[in-house]
């Protein structure tokens, strides 16, 4: 076991204030493999500080030279590419190769389009007789969750930088090894001192420290809808910037005339990544009634290649949940669905066989669904897919449209315009058509309870600029 120490503050680790330590488990055996510190109110001081005089030199430095910061670090990054997987796949128990390929390739890129971009954007525009200027926000506090551990760091961090803000990170607390290597990629990258700050700690102590300290500018959090809006109500008390990228409870519709093995697939797929830990999750499949027990039984053949087992086996596509409280969670809900009535179809609440250490569930298919269940509303967090009947296209929409979030979604037709007019209906920031790609430099955010603002591409560095009109 790891006994790490320090938060990285100002350019270099120091001590942190309190003797208060945090245990990083690993999922897949329940042992203790790292502790680190839990900061306090006084750490995130100390680093707020830091940032703020940081703040002028990095601001003035130009758009391109950030951009060259920016490289250095996408290059830090990929140099260390499989101690990253290996820390993630240790922490949250992602299979290593989801580890290597998503989880660390993915910020990898997300980090080297910022650098293209803070070279490229036009921080100035004329309008008219006005000069427009697109200048940082100031001192960005970042909180991001367990479950894309840096690709959400990435996400926030990269961009600000890139418009010139400074950052002070607090990183979920189940899985912290993966910002200490973050930090010490910055460092290595030669990113002025005070540019970026790490300090570990818990969500309600050094979460909400940094939420409300007045030296913060924006706060940029992803997680929880609860949370957010906590969040939310800290900032606009004191009339400060939010980015929020919270839960989803997203709607896969599948229209007659699609591919429905290919959709269905997809599907399972995506549900299973990640352990089902995924904000955006095609977790409710809507599929006509003509189609429906057809779909069921393919879902049912697809999951069975998803077998739950050590993340460190190549060959394994499903690892462990995150901790034991997600654990309870997920076999709680998956509980919930057949006392209401659901009809399971694969997987269940018991442990898998073989699995008598870690947090592992059976991914879980449940058919004879409907919209007003628990399992059909409230986000799960886990690989469950609940599938769910429509007569027509006009019921297909109220349904899937029938939530509070409203994050993602896809659409499956016969042909690309049927399902693009369909998918321009759905009240969702990102929809997934006929199966299409996830691009990096396309925003991504919800409507609704789904949150506030966009990450990824322009649109996630504008988050990260304010802007001031010179009048001639």
């Amino acid at each position: 076991m790891n006994a790490h120490d320090g938060m990285y503050i100002d350019g270099s680790w120091r001590p942190a204030a309190g003797s208060g330590t945090i245990e990083v488990v690993n999922p897949a055996d329940e042992q203790v493999i790292a502790t680190v510190p839990a900061g306090d109110a006084e750490d995130v001081d100390a680093a707020v500080r830091a940032a703020r005089a940081a703040l002028p030199g990095w601001a003035a430095t130009p758009p391109a030279r950030r951009g060259e910061y920016l490289a250095a670090l996408r290059d830090a990054l990929a140099a260390r590419q499989e101690e990253i997987a290996a820390t993630v796949t240790a922490e949250l128990g992602a299979p290593t190769g989801f580890a290597t390929r998503v989880h660390t390739g993915l910020p990898i890129a997300v980090a080297g389009s910022y650098a293209e971009l803070a070279a490229s954007h036009s921080f100035e525009e004329r309008i008219g007789t006005s000069t427009v200027l697109h200048e940082p926000v100031g001192v960005v506090g970042a909180i991001t969750p367990w479950n894309y551990p840096l690709h959400q760091i990435v996400a926030k961090v990269a961009p600000a930088l890139a418009a010139g803000c400074t950052v002070v990170l607090k990183p979920a607390e189940d899985t912290p090894l993966t910002a200490r290597l973050f930090a010490e990629c910055v460092h290595a990258a030669g990113i002025p001192a005070g540019v970026f700050n790490l300090v570990t700690g818990l969500g309600p102590v050094a979460g909400q420290a940094l939420a409300e300290h007045p030296g913060v500018d924006l706060v940029s959090f992803t997680g929880s809808t609860a949370v957010g809006k906590r969040i939310g109500a800290i900032a606009g008390a004191a009339v400060k910037r939010v980015a929020l990228e919270l839960g989803g409870k997203s709607a896969n519709v599948i229209l007659p005339g699609a591919d429905l093995a290919k959709a269905v697939a997809a599907n399972v797929a995506d549900v299973c990544r990640n352990t089902g830990q995924s904000c955006n999750a095609l977790t409710r499949t809507l599929v006509h009634a003509d189609q429906y027990e057809e779909a069921v039984a393919l879902a049912a053949a697809a999951v069975a290649e998803f077998v739950p087992g050590d993340p460190t086996d190549p060959g394994v596509r499903v690892g462990p949940l995150v901790n034991a409280k997600q654990h309870a969670r997920v076999r709680g809900y998956i509980d919930r669905g057949i006392e209401e009535g659901a009809r399971l179809v694969a997987g269940g609440p018991t442990v898998p066989e073989g699995r008598d250490k870690g947090y592992y569930v059976a991914p879980t298919v449940f058919a004879d669904v409907t919209p007003e269940m628990t399992i059909a509303r409230e986000e799960i967090f886990g690989p469950v897919l609940s599938f769910l009947k429509y007569e027509d296209e006009e019921e297909a929409l109220r349904i899937a449209n029938d939530t509070v979030y409203g994050l993602a979604a896809a659409v499956w037709a016969a042909d690309e315009e049927q399902a693009a007019a369909f998918a321009r209906r759905l009240e969702a920031g990102q929809v997934e058509v006929n199966g299409g790609r996830f691009n990096i430099l396309a925003p991504f955010g919800g409507y609704k309870e789904s949150g506030v603002g966009r990450e990824l591409g322009v649109h996630g560095l504008g988050e990260y600029l304010q802007t001031k009109s010179l009048q001639f």
